[in-house]
């Protein structure tokens, strides 16, 4: 299958023809996930670097389960496994997994802009899985995934972003290929944990009010405090925070009857959403996104790589 795409670092490269390509891939590639044995041989002999230089669970445990399934050979280092502890630079840590004569690198780091640098150095496909505070377009993916499997539509359709704004990866990619795709977004969160020009995120509305915008929305995706990378404390307390922007049991009725509620994970109960709301059998989409992740990985993986039709029915 012909993709024009070789990396996947920046969502805004990418059209909506481009994800579209990639969420009817991933449907496809579901019916393996399906099967007793869940393995094809489409991308065998191909070798796949999972280089993740910042601590990760649900991204590197599906990255690695994708990679598995299409029968690719995996190398999985980073953090202090990595010669970077003893002074080598990131640009001679590739050079090295050049000498291996690799195909794709993913790569997870601390420090926005570090894909793009690699894919400057590299001649391997370069997917971003998490860059600072910069880009996640890998988890937008999964998340456009979830809902249009629920929702089946993009055009028109009303997506509110609650939290912690300011500090997110996530809304790095998730707000554009929202709009991409033709939703119309809105970003709830108090002043000091939005970025300082919100409007460079691209959303259609902002505000800190989140019990005016939840009866309009027919998404509610909430974002934990990123604790990690605050400097001060920018709120008075989890528990004032929790009263202003949790989704709460209090707060459903608010909601309209079919809002679906997402998370990309760890959640912090108690914090920005409940267990009732977190746990929610109609609503909370969250366990969706998780195992969207290893489909859209799949597509992402094969769209990238060039994989044979011929290889995903054997």
């Amino acid at each position: 299958m012909a993709f024009e795409h070789k990396h996947l670092i920046d969502i805004n490269e990418y059209s909506d023809t481009d994800i579209m390509t990639i969420l009817e891939t991933a449907k496809t590639l579901s019916e393996i996930n399906q099967r007793k044995i869940k393995k094809v041989p489409t991308l065998k002999g191909l070798t796949v670097v999972n280089m993740f230089n910042e601590p990760s669970t649900r991204t590197r445990s599906s990255f690695e389960l994708a990679e598995k399934r299409l029968s690719c050979d995996s190398l999985n280092f980073g953090g202090s496994s990595t010669s970077s502890v003893k002074g080598e630079s990131l640009i001679d840590t590739v050079e090295t997994l050049n000498a291996y004569k690799i195909d794709m690198i993913i790569v997870r780091d601390k420090h926005a802009g570090a894909p793009r640098i690699i894919s400057e150095h590299t001649p391997a496909s370069v997917v971003d899985a998490g860059d600072g505070k910069h880009q996640h377009p890998t988890q937008a993916l999964l998340d456009l995934y979830t809902i249009w499997e629920h929702k089946h539509d993009f055009n028109g359709l009303k997506v509110g972003i609650v939290g912690d704004i300011g500090h997110s990866r996530v809304c790095g990619s998730l707000i554009p290929a929202l709009k991409i795709m033709g939703a119309e977004v809105t970003v709830v969160g108090p002043a000091t944990l939005m970025p300082a020009c919100p409007e460079v995120l691209g959303a259609d509305h902002v505000t800190p009010y989140l019990d005016d915008v939840l009866p309009e929305l027919d998404v509610v995706y909430m974002l934990r405090i990123q604790r990690e990378r605050l400097e001060g404390a920018p709120y008075p307390s989890l528990r004032e925070y929790n009263m202003l922007y949790g989704l709460t049991k209090d707060r459903e009725h608010l909601m309209k009857p079919d809002a679906l509620i997402c998370h990309p994970g760890p959640i912090n109960r108690g914090v920005e959403l409940d267990s009732y709301m977190a746990d929610h059998p109609k609503r909370s989409v969250i366990l969706d996104q998780v195992y969207a992740g290893i489909l859209t990985r799949m597509a992402e993986m094969y769209l990238l790589l060039g994989g044979s039709e011929d290889g995903l029915t054997a």
